[in-house]
């Protein structure tokens, strides 16, 4: 990448926002954060006894992301978290003026689901992902990857899309 951006990894739960993120910001040699990591204790608190997270409840923790974003614009950066919502995207890119991308992970509820079941100690349960696939409204102007192969397979399609 030869100017700085900002790249939002964004999909459901379960989508490897983590997975693909952490090996996509060592790919470009840019810092990694997991916008879970930003979430008030007063999220993860709802989100861990099955209730799903309001545009209120959100509203901080996406400007925290923001300012975040708005810190690593010389550096560039990967920023992963859900992001279902076109405001909530309107929000992470405030102010940056064309120095962000959006990646989406695309993936089927039933591989999603399966992943899911799979995963251990994650504050998401995996009950919440249907009212996760009813939020999501799919970005048009991302940068879309299936995540039905490897995660090198991802990152190397990404890449090639930047």
């Amino acid at each position: 990448m030869n100017n700085p951006q900002i790249l939002f990894v964004m999909g459901v739960s379960g989508s490897g926002k983590t997975t693909i993120g952490t090996l996509l910001a060592q790919k470009l040699n840019i810092p990694f954060f997991d916008g879970d990591d930003f979430h008030p204790a007063s999220n993860i608190k709802k989100m861990s006894v099955g209730i799903p997270l309001n545009d209120d409840d959100r509203q901080g923790w996406l400007e925290r992301l923001n300012k975040l974003a708005l810190e690593h614009t010389t550096t560039g950066a990967v920023i992963v978290c859900s992001a279902l919502k076109e405001k909530y995207r309107v929000i992470l890119g405030n102010q940056l003026e064309g120095s962000h991308k959006i990646v989406y992970l695309e993936g089927s509820y039933e591989l999603i689901n399966d992943r899911l079941i799979q995963r251990k100690n994650h504050f998401m349960p995996k009950g919440l992902l249907r009212s996760q696939f009813d939020t999501l409204e799919i970005p048009h102007d991302a940068i879309t990857v299936s995540i039905d192969q490897s995660p090198e397979a991802i990152v190397a399609d990404i890449i090639k899309m930047l």
